[in-house]
């Protein structure tokens, strides 16, 4: 038995046994028709979870950067991933992207105009869904480059953004580590590119979450260089670079998600064979250390703060 009949065995379940009564008790089965998605979603995260451990945890056991004699502080970043690849986030985000990109189809449908999808615009594609799929996920990190980025260029999204950097013990789990908010214009950025591409609902979030277990790998405290494929894919020792503290800020390197292509022709790679202490000088110990709740609150003092001595200036 394939895994997709495996994922979609225990969606149905849990579709079946938890989804449904659900919506049925509180009169929302208007959703039914998505539910067996939503779970499917659920599923597929999940599943990202565990495989990111099995991967990752092994490699931080055998060949780590950092010793630490506490790792309270990782415990926040354990629950920031749960949230973002099995809870309410790739629920939500699957939702909101289905229902816009079913209402602006219809709407240019309704117009006269053909729906974007890379396949229209390259009649090559049709047939090869694997192909198609790479380009999608090549596109997404090259849009994700920029989002980066920009984020540590603008001092309010940096402020938002230095929740992400404050970890001082970067492990696996630290990927999802972001502000709300940060979240929230990631997702406005991403939904975006997928609407112009076209980009199917369901294969969204599937996109986002293999995109991000490439992301989690890279930020293992690992001892662990990619070699003369360093130039190919974004290696733990490459995006170490970008979180440690002489970059933290403004101006770093290494933005790179997946592909380090990017860095490379806007010039701002780095692979420097040095393994550096990570987080950022500045930042409030609360966002390095504090509880989750802790950390949205000051980040969003700091964002706030940042808007407040922009309008003064």
């Amino acid at each position: 038995m394939g895994l997709d009949r495996c994922f979609s065995i225990i969606a149905g379940a849990i579709d079946q046994h938890l989804i449904l009564p659900v919506l049925y008790r509180f009169g929302w089965m208007e959703w039914g028709d998505l539910s067996f998605n939503w779970a499917l979603v659920c599923v597929y995260g999940l599943f990202a979870v565990i495989l990111t451990y099995a991967v990752c945890w092994p490699l931080e056991a055998w060949r780590p950067v950092e010793h630490w004699p506490s790792r309270k502080a990782v415990l926040v970043d354990i629950f920031y991933t749960l949230l973002n690849r099995v809870g309410v986030i790739p629920v939500v985000t699957f939702l909101l992207f289905y229902q816009v990109q079913t209402d602006f189809t219809g709407q240019l449908v309704d117009m006269g105009f053909i729906p974007p999808t890379l396949e229209t615009l390259i009649p090559g594609l049709f047939g090869h869904p694997l192909i198609t799929f790479g380009l999608y996920a090549l596109i997404l990190d090259f849009a994700d480059y920029w989002r980066h980025r920009l984020s540590h260029s603008f001092r309010a999204w940096y402020a938002l953004h230095a929740l992400h950097h404050a970890q001082r013990q970067m492990s696996f789990w630290s990927d999802d580590r972001n502000h709300i908010l940060d979240d929230f214009i990631s997702f406005l950025w991403f939904f975006a590119v997928g609407l112009a591409i076209g980009i199917p609902p369901l294969q969204f979030p599937l996109l986002i979450l293999g995109l991000r277990f490439m992301e989690s790998l890279s930020h293992a405290n690992i001892r662990l260089s990619f070699g003369p494929f360093e130039r190919l894919l974004v290696s733990p020792r490459f995006h170490r670079l970008h979180h440690a503290k002489r970059a933290a800020g403004r101006h770093s390197c290494n933005y790179g998600a997946v592909f380090p292509f990017w860095d490379m022709i806007f010039r701002t790679a780095d692979f420097s064979a040095v393994w550096l202490p990570t987080g950022d000088a500045k930042a409030p110990e609360a966002l390095a250390t504090g509880s989750y709740l802790a950390q949205q609150l000051t980040g969003a003092k700091m964002f706030a703060a940042a808007l407040a001595r922009r309008r003064h200036t």
